[in-house]
């Protein structure tokens, strides 16, 4: 496919880009719908469901990317795409919610899930630049990896405690995959279907979005950083976008700041987990710098939440001009 991308012109070089975005998400869609139906025909609770494989797929096109960049040798694209991802979600998705109705902001996700965040984070930038996992200073090596995998696997089952001491004692417990009725019963034939169509899909639609997007950038004379910060990133992020924006239209935007951060968590300790342990990423200059950057703006959305335990339409501009002024900055730098 690499060769055939390479010698193709550039309007279908961006026709690939969108097939692989539309892969990925579709891919995703179908294999959460396929796994999720067969998890319930096991019996497993809907909470377990909706923390694990719903919550999952979501960050399933940032894992396809990042895996396939990893293994292609595109390593800034591997990681920009991840940190690209986490900004665009926290400033773009939450501040278009905010400005078109208020974001009321859970008191566990001011006080335990963006401070997780900013832990997250600050783990990437510390095993990525000193190198405590394999010893090796600016890469996330296999050792590095694995250690996030753990951490992801804790944060899991940390969550799904929680929730399940907080149904058990009869409180309202808002989750991704959402009530029984919401969790579709399909056929098994069909579930594995779904499943292994998905899986293919996505696997798929990670290779070619990293193909198109390298191909991309060397034509325009970009950086698979900024290309990765950027189309890429944002491209994976659209699905987030636009349920975000619909949800806000109908007043619905109860659980979007906590996603956003929830899907931060995945984007760090699960995809860059992954693509580490399969294969060591390195880390330049600009995704220190772009990690600061994201460190600072979950700080700054901390203090917008922590204020009035709500995000507003002011508040939301500000994210959004924020993260226009951050394009600005990585376009010219």
């Amino acid at each position: 496919m690499e060769k055939l991308i390479n010698n193709a012109p550039f309007a279908l070089v961006l026709v690939f880009l969108v097939i692989g975005f539309i892969l990925l998400i579709k891919g995703a869609d179908f294999f959460v719908e396929g796994s999720s139906s067969v998890a319930k025909r096991l019996h497993v609770p809907s909470i377990i469901i909706g923390l694990t494989i719903v919550a999952m797929g979501t960050s399933l096109p940032e894992t396809a990317v990042s895996v396939s960049a990893s293994l292609a040798g595109n390593n800034e694209l591997a990681v920009s795409n991840v940190v690209g991802s986490n900004i665009f979600n926290l400033m773009v998705v939450i501040g278009v919610c905010a400005m078109i109705a208020t974001v009321e902001v859970a008191r566990e996700t001011i006080r335990r899930d963006i401070p997780l965040s900013l832990i997250c984070a600050g783990l990437l930038l510390l095993l990525g630049t000193i190198g405590l996992g394999d010893q090796a200073k600016m890469t996330l090596g296999h050792f590095d990896g694995v250690i996030f995998i753990g951490l992801f696997a804790g944060y899991i089952f940390y969550m799904v405690k929680i929730a399940l001491k907080a149904n058990k004692e009869g409180k309202k417990v808002e989750i991704e995959g959402g009530s029984d009725e919401e969790i579709k019963l399909i056929s098994v034939p069909l579930s594995i279907i779904f499943i292994i169509g998905g899986a293919a899909a996505i696997a798929f639609g990670g290779d070619l979005t990293v193909d198109a997007a390298s191909r991309i950038a060397s034509d325009l004379g970009m950086t698979q950083t900024l290309i990765g910060l950027t189309i890429v990133s944002i491209g994976t992020s659209l699905p987030e976008l636009v349920t975000s924006i619909v949800a806000a239209r109908k007043n619905e935007v109860d659980m979007a700041l906590g996603n956003a951060i929830g899907s931060n968590i995945f984007n760090i300790l699960m995809v860059l987990g992954i693509a580490s342990a399969i294969s060591p990423i390195s880390i330049i200059t600009e995704n220190i710098i772009d990690l600061c950057v994201l460190i600072a703006f979950t700080v700054c959305v901390w203090i917008f939440a922590g204020s009035k335990k709500k995000i507003g339409r002011v508040e939301g501009f500000c994210m959004v001009a924020l993260y226009a002024a951050y394009a600005v900055y990585i376009i010219i730098r």
